[in-house]
């Protein structure tokens, strides 16, 4: 008695199908792991970046004012305009951001390309100078301008006591319309500073010493192996530090809230974009004209990195 078995072929093809169909997506699964892994986080980011400015454009693009509840009307960029004609508040604001951006970042680069340096060769006590230098960065800036509040005070002020001691009369500081820019510049280089030196630091400690020996063995001074030869070779991570400080520094809030509150001062002297908009925001409640700065706002910020970004893709190069 014959017993009928199907082709060999035929059953080694049934069995090995699904067995190929698992290997291969276990195969594509490993080719793409990177990407798998990083997706939830990647996702969870983007609806939390994307949801916020949806939201806040969609503001910006009605009338929405004295409660989010209240009933809105669309009037296109009715409140873009609004804004853009605003000699009084906008446009002084966009200067003041743009002053204090730029001041705060020009001291702050060329102090930690300086105190980096002093930092890049080993010394006695390194260490517990590192740990002076990175104090600033562990306080909240809210407690660093109120301390510094306190300090420029021209009643009960330190700076102003020590200012009488040489003879100096004492000084408006914050309470200035002229120096209170100043004063909350002078803040934040004494706190941001350190991040500076860290990045720049790390930029240093990278860099292959034998360009600096050969420069020093032909009869190079220090000012001309800097200038020709560190510098350049620390460019990219010089523009990186610009970058990173650059964008903190124009969103700044707490510490100038802290130490002139709303308006930024009676006269608005540090009213900034970030200080104008929560004004409109929380101080009038216009929401969409509140949201059509912060759109504004977010267009400078990306229009400053994208040219950053620029400028270390040609000095890469």
């Amino acid at each position: 008695m014959s017993v009928m078995n199907p082709p060999r072929r035929a059953r080694t093809r049934r069995a090995g199908g699904p067995a190929r169909a698992g290997g291969s997506f276990s195969a594509w699964a490993n080719r793409h792991r990177k990407w798998l892994f990083a997706a939830p986080a990647m996702i969870f980011v983007g609806v939390l970046i994307i949801f916020p400015l949806a939201w806040t454009l969609y503001l910006s693009l009605t009338d929405s004012q004295g409660s989010v509840r209240a009933a809105t009307e669309f009037i296109g960029l009715q409140n873009y305009l609004t804004v853009l004609s605003d000699f009084e508040r906008f446009w002084p604001a966009v200067g003041r951001t743009l002053a204090f951006t730029g001041v705060a970042l020009a001291f702050e680069v060329v102090l930690g390309m300086g105190v980096a340096l002093l930092l890049w060769r080993p010394f006695r006590g390194e260490k517990w100078v590192r740990v002076a230098i990175l104090l600033p960065l562990v306080a909240t800036p809210v407690a660093v301008g109120m301390m510094w509040r306190l300090i420029f005070d021209p009643n009960i002020g330190f700076v102003n006591q020590l200012l009488g001691m040489v003879g100096i009369p004492p000084q408006p500081w914050l309470s200035g319309q002229d120096t209170a820019l100043g004063t909350t510049i002078f803040m934040d280089v004494w706190q941001w500073t350190p991040m500076v030196v860290l990045i720049l630091l790390a930029g240093l400690t990278s860099l292959s010493d034998e360009p600096d020996e050969a420069a020093r063995v032909d009869g190079a001074n220090a000012f001309q192996r800097f200038f020709y030869i560190t510098l350049p070779l620390m460019m990219p991570t010089v523009i990186v530090a610009i970058l990173l400080r650059g964008i903190d520094a124009l969103k700044t809030f707490d510490i100038l809230y802290a130490t002139k509150g709303k308006g930024g001062g009676s006269f608005h002297e540090v009213e900034t974009l970030n200080v104008y908009a929560y004004g409109l925001s929380f101080d009038y409640n216009q929401y969409g004209l509140s949201s059509a700065v912060l759109i504004l706002f977010f267009m400078i910020i990306i229009g400053s990195m994208w040219l950053l970004t620029m400028r270390k893709k040609a000095v890469s190069k």
